[in-house]
Formats: structure tokens, C-alpha cells, sequence
């Protein structure tokens, strides 16, 4: 029964993560993280030969807020309208009161002229730990398979 729980707990987690992306509510996205967290998108091949070079990173939450003012006031690109898949959720506990977990994405983007493409695909490396507010991120990795990047990678993944 608990690792039903503990199931339903993180999927909810991962649920609200990217209804929130893909439902323009980006000002959301930096609650689900706690105060020290991390937050990277890095390739496949970088995170295979232990390579530090994320395309993304912020290491807190000020840096994912900034994020989101930055996505509303100062760049100035064709909004993208994301729709994420998710599968495959994978955990085990940390030992402490969190837990280690991985799963699989593909984002999907249609553009203003209602083309939809593969934007990425990969797998989402999470550090979720128990917060008096619920579960939160104290990482999410976002390791990406697709070899070539999008020019337009304002939003997080």
C-alpha cells in the first residue's frame, strides 16, 4: 500500500509539473521547487561522459523565478505551446524522507500555424523530497535523447 502512495504522490508531482508548462501557468512552475534547488536541461551525451554543460541551469529557486520574468518581459519569441508525455516512473528512496526518480518524456509542440513536431524527448532525473507544503523538487534534470536542440529553448522542459 505505501508504494501505491508513494506512486500516486510522485505522479501528481510530475502531473502538475507539466500541466503547468503546457498550460501557460509558467509563475507555478518555481512553487514546486524548494528554495535550494536545481534545475538543469542537459544532452544525453554531456550527461553520459559526465560532461558539466547544460544547456539550462539554475541553481535556486530566486534563478527559476527570474526564469519566468524574463519568458514575460524580456525575450521576445512566437510563445511555444507544449504538450507533454509522460511514462515509465521510476523511484527509490533516498534515505531520508525523499526520493530518487527518473521518467520518461516527449514534449510536443504545435506552432502558430497548428504544426505539431517532437520538440524533445528524454528523461526527466528528479530529487523529490517531503516539504511542509508536499512533495517538492530539490532537482530535476531534464536529459534530453534528441540530437539536435531547438533554437527556441526559452521554457523549461
Amino acid at each position: 500500500m505505501n508504494d501505491l502512495m508513494t506512486r500516486l504522490e510522485l505522479s501528481a508531482l510530475q502531473d502538475r509539473y507539466v500541466s503547468i508548462i503546457d498550460n501557460d501557468r509558467m509563475e507555478e512552475w518555481p512553487t514546486l521547487f524548494t528554495e535550494d534547488c536545481l534545475y538543469q536541461i542537459i544532452s544525453k551525451e554531456n550527461e553520459d561522459l559526465g560532461l558539466p554543460a547544460p544547456i539550462m541551469h539554475c541553481d535556486n529557486a530566486r534563478m527559476l523565478r527570474d526564469r519566468v520574468v524574463a519568458l514575460r518581459n524580456a525575450n521576445i519569441f512566437e510563445q511555444p505551446v507544449y504538450r507533454h508525455c509522460l511514462s515509465g516512473l521510476e523511484w527509490t528512496g533516498d534515505g531520508a524522507d525523499g526520493y530518487r526518480c527518473q521518467t520518461s518524456y516527449v514534449v510536443i509542440n504545435t506552432s502558430a500555424a497548428g504544426e505539431s513536431t517532437v520538440f524533445q524527448a528524454g528523461r526527466y532525473l528528479d530529487h523529490v523530497v517531503r516539504t511542509p507544503d508536499g512533495l517538492r523538487f530539490k532537482s530535476k534534470r531534464c536529459v534530453y535523447d534528441t540530437s539536435r536542440v531547438q533554437t527556441l529553448l526559452a521554457y523549461p522542459i
